[in-house]
């Protein structure tokens, strides 16, 4: 573990959320079933490093009460009762966008389906980042997060916004932008309720 994670993990504890850091998605994987007791209510916001790093099949397979809005053929209500679980979760699961080096978590939303469980509502938050998340200032997460990960998130999910074409933000007002919501958390009221995971290797945008 170099110093840089070191201060990370550190400043995560003296803002009342735990650090763990892992090398790999199995020691990974090994964490998370030490974390997430058979049974719990599990909720999750969208990520491609829950996806990249077989989190979400972990889940799945895993013998919990998943609330997961990907099963085939959900209505729009269907999926917004499934946003509203999320707060009455035991656990809920999701990557970040940045975390700075003086352990903030910075991240933009579309809805707030994500953001708001990470605020308030679940016994426990466990948010999984690749060491490309870690930024030195609140300042540089922002940049990260508007230049680098919303333009790719935008264009997963096929929007049509400028900055799927134009490879950055320039801040538009388009009907599909998915840059609405940014929320900076700079600690917790109850110690450890968010539990950050840095792995070792680059995942997600």
């Amino acid at each position: 573990m170099d110093e840089r994670i070191k201060k990370v993990i550190s400043n995560l504890q003296r803002n009342n959320m735990a650090g763990y850091f892992v090398e790999n998605r199995k020691e990974l994987l090994n964490l998370m079933a030490l974390l997430v007791k058979k049974g719990e209510k599990v909720g999750w916001g969208d990520s491609v490093t829950l996806e990249e790093t077989g989190v979400f099949d972990f889940i799945r397979k895993g013998g919990f009460i998943f609330y997961d809005k990907h099963q085939p053929g959900l209505t729009p209500d269907e999926k917004r009762e499934i946003y509203l679980k999320n707060f009455d979760a035991d656990t809920f699961l999701t990557g970040t966008n940045a975390i700075t080096l003086d352990g903030k978590l910075f991240n933009i939303d579309g809805n707030g389906s994500r953001v708001a469980p990470m605020l308030y509502g679940p016994k426990q938050v466990i948010v999984v980042a690749g060491i490309n998340k870690l930024t030195d200032t609140v300042e540089d997460a922002i940049k990260r997060t508007r230049q680098i990960a919303a333009p790719l998130d935008a264009k997963r999910l096929k929007k049509d916004t400028p900055c799927t074409k134009l490879g950055k933000c320039i801040d538009c007002r388009h009907e599909q932008r998915i840059c609405n919501d940014f929320v900076l958390i700079t600690g917790q009221f109850i110690k450890d309720r968010i539990k950050v995971i840095l792995i070792n290797q680059t995942y997600g945008f």
